[in-house]
């Protein structure tokens, strides 16, 4: 069984109570639905469930796959690797690790938790195929990822938004390793009884780092590119240590796709292509996380090139102010 129904987004929990409540009931209660309907039902079924790279946070140690050897006061064992989410989203998926971790124990269920990072493209073997079959390109604040959001942002000239310094630290994958590692979890079940943890990700780059690519990709398609550090409205480590490991999937057969510059053409010529579907005020950050509760703005008309920068000052003080708040 492959577990994918969960909310997914970091930004949406901290919108205010209403929103972290939804994502923790919804995604905390729905695995443990989930955990008693294969006890119940199926109980030698092998349950694949996707985590987060974000449920271990930016700790200064090297990042484990799911466990650590620890040796205190002369005595040695392994145990679950310290966690530390940034967000309501990332709590709710600990709290999954550990309830999958218990369900294994007690009831001797298999399960294994994919820990995600950063996913980007948008077309794997099928999909590519047909242009009916084309994937999401989620860029808005909320449900939109970091090289979605530099590619829109590049079409439709706006300046790439860097939350902070750009140090933080994170790792990314192809949307065509995603599918892959599922299938190798997949053909390679888990031991009744265990609950194993496969960090699934295949490079580390900083949020700097990939600004800099794409300015770099964008500048040989032709396009201008500007890169503006705005206020990070998220509670993070804006420059860190980050070494997390990735070899249990590349144990088991997984070939990385590596970003490359080609990969970053295509992403950017995609979002040429559909930039009159784009709405520009959708790119700074709304929600900040020192407040309880933030209005987030639905303003679903794309502005004109000449006005452009003008909005672009507006939203930036408003997401300045919205930051400085806390």
């Amino acid at each position: 069984m492959v577990h994918f129904a969960e909310q997914r987004s970091a930004p949406y929990s901290m919108i205010d109570r209403k929103h972290a409540v939804f994502t923790q009931v919804n995604n905390v209660v729905g695995t443990l639905n989930v955990l008693f309907g294969i006890r119940e039902f199926l109980p030698d079924c092998h349950l694949i469930k996707l985590g987060t790279m974000g449920e271990y946070g930016t700790p200064n140690i090297d990042i484990e796959e799911g466990y650590i050897i620890v040796e205190h006061n002369g005595r040695k064992d392994v145990l679950p690797f310290p966690k530390q989410p940034g967000s309501f989203y990332h709590l709710s998926k600990v709290h999954d690790s550990h309830n999958m971790m218990f369900a294994c124990k007690i009831w001797g269920l298999r399960a294994t938790d994919l820990n995600q990072g950063v996913v980007y493209g948008t077309m794997t073997d099928e999909t590519a195929l047909d242009e009916a079959l084309i994937n999401r390109f989620d860029y808005d604040d909320v449900f939109g990822t970091v090289l979605n959001r530099f590619c829109v942002q590049t079409a439709i000239g706006q300046p790439l938004t860097v939350y902070g310094k750009g140090g933080q630290t994170r790792g990314f994958l192809d949307i065509r390793d995603t599918v892959r590692c599922i299938e190798i979890a997949c053909h390679n079940p888990a031991a009744r009884g265990e609950c194993r943890v496969y960090n699934q990700f295949t490079e580390q780059f900083s949020v700097l780092d990939l600004a800099h690519l794409v300015e770099s990709s964008a500048r040989k398609l032709g396009l201008a590119v500007e890169i503006d550090h705005i206020p990070d409205p998220r509670v993070e480590a804006e420059q860190h240590y980050y070494n997390a490991k990735h070899s249990k999937l590349i144990d088991l057969g997984l070939q990385p796709h590596h970003l490359s510059d080609s990969l970053l053409e295509s992403l950017t010529n995609i979002a040429m292509k559909y930039r009159d579907r784009v709405d520009a005020s959708l790119m700074l950050p709304q929600v900040n996380w020192r407040e309880p509760k933030n209005d987030r703005r639905m303003q679903m008309s794309m502005p004109s090139r000449s006005s452009a920068p003008e909005q672009r000052a507006d939203l930036a003080a408003s997401a300045g102010a919205k930051a400085k708040k806390g």
